[in-house]
């Protein structure tokens, strides 16, 4: 009996990014060790490959593709080109096995906490999030999801970069921790910002989130060994993990390693990208893995500052091939939650969907107040749920649980060396199951 290709479009989405002709040219520089004086008649040439670098000749022109350096600068360029490429009728130009139409997974970014904004990057907690929360309210026909992509902090804090170290400031948990207590979200599926992934980031995960669409591996690493900003392991490293479209667990020391971690990873390759690009080659593997009874985690990346409808003309000409090779081959459009699901280690399948129950305790002669959070249904994934906590002065906190006897419960003490409970006024705390389903409770004060 033959199986099924998930498709995942993955979305990282980050709202508009201006780039100048001198940014370009300095992209150049940096990616390429290039230096070339920026001028239009010089991008012209570079792009019909009329200057001659030698092998890099064609990474360039893939690189300053017109398609790659028209990115969309303003709300108002993105929003003209969402109208089309979300609505109904384009959806449903090639509809899956059950007659759906095109599924996207944005991704949501929070520009925040630095200090020099040269691509106008849109700076805000949840203006990005925000947007596309109502854009689906506004589409009953849509079958998208929202979840969560991070870029960690620059060493200058500069808006246009990504740096690997998750914790060099406290970004990442003031976003989540406002997401929860003033969104009632939390992400239970997470693509990392150039895909980038270290020790830091690969262990956080493992606490919280059960599903990351991370990997870009491919059998064929000349696209990054050429390029300045992946080279040698920079930017997203995936040279040892899987690249036959397997879902995988990943090893505790190595995130590119297949091992016994909790969550689950997938691939996913860029449309029309320079770097770790989707082909025909690897669609059509895809549905010969498929072919032989398998389901078919096959994720796609694109952003939402470039026009997302050539990269979406382009992956369904690749479907339609493959489609023709294999015709017995179902294809379904998912959201990244349910098809990490078909994946999920079987015991996990058959739990009940996660119940928390929150219990402020009040002060006792013998005792602080503390909050107690209890399993009421179903399993935890990772050691402890997420606690955010915002207090009277509209400051964020994450803080770690005091673990209990029994599993299943955790308790947090409001004493001098944490927080007095007068300073409180939300607790809020999320957490997913194996299966990726989401809770969030709050306790406003």
């Amino acid at each position: 009996m033959s199986g099924t290709v998930q498709i995942v479009h993955a979305i990282d989405t980050e709202g508009p990014l201006y780039e100048s002709l001198g940014a370009t040219f300095e992209r150049l520089r940096e990616i390429f060790g290039i230096d070339l004086l920026p001028s239009r008649e010089n991008l012209e040439r570079l792009q019909r490959g009329e200057i001659d670098f030698g092998d890099k000749t064609p990474l360039i022109q893939e690189a300053l593709s017109a398609h790659r350096v028209s990115t969309l600068g303003s709300w108002d360029q993105i929003d003209r080109m969402l109208a089309e490429v979300t609505g109904e009728a384009y959806r449903l130009r090639q509809p899956d096995v059950n007659g759906n139409g095109w599924v996207f997974n944005w991704f949501c970014l929070d520009h925040v906490g630095f200090e020099t904004n040269p691509r106008k990057r849109d700076m805000g907690y949840h203006n990005i999030h925000d947007r596309y929360v109502e854009l689906l309210a506004a589409q009953p026909y849509a079958r998208d999801s929202i979840e969560w992509h991070f870029h960690p902090m620059s060493t200058y804090r500069e808006a246009h970069r990504c740096a690997t170290h998750y914790f060099r400031s406290d970004e990442i948990f003031q976003i989540l921790s406002r997401r929860v207590i003033d969104r009632g979200f939390f992400p239970s599926c997470f693509r990392a910002g150039f895909q980038a992934e270290r020790p830091d980031s690969h262990w956080f995960l493992e606490q919280f989130i059960p599903f990351d669409i991370s990997n870009m591996a491919t059998a064929d690493t000349t696209d990054i060994d050429n390029s300045i900003d992946f080279r040698n392991g920079r930017s997203g490293n995936w040279r040892k993990a899987p690249h036959d479209w397997s879902v995988y667990h990943p090893s505790h020391d190595d995130y590119q390693l297949p091992g016994q971690c909790r969550r689950l990873i997938g691939r996913a390759l860029n449309l029309r990208n320079r770097i770790g690009n989707m082909t025909q080659a690897e669609m059509d593997a895809a549905f010969a893995k498929a072919a032989e009874g398998e389901t078919v985690l096959v994720g796609l990346c694109s952003h939402e500052w470039r026009d997302l409808r050539p990269e979406l003309d382009s992956v369904q000409e690749m479907l339609r091939n493959a489609q023709a090779i294999h015709p017995e081959v179902r294809v379904e459009y998912c959201q990244a939650d349910e098809a990490f699901q078909a994946h999920v280690d079987a015991p996990y399948r058959e739990q009940p969907p996660l119940e928390l129950r929150l219990t402020l305790v009040p002060a006792s002669s013998d005792d602080v107040p503390y909050l107690q959070v209890d399993v009421v249904q179903g399993e935890v994934f990772g050691p402890q749920p997420f606690l955010a906590i915002q207090t009277r002065s509209r400051r964020y906190l994450h803080d770690n649980l005091d673990f209990a006897t029994e599993p299943g419960r955790w308790y947090y003490a409001f004493h001098a060396d944490t927080l007095p409970l007068d300073d409180v006024l939300t607790i809020g705390v999320a957490a997913n199951d194996f299966m990726g389903r989401t809770v969030v409770e709050r306790i406003d004060l």
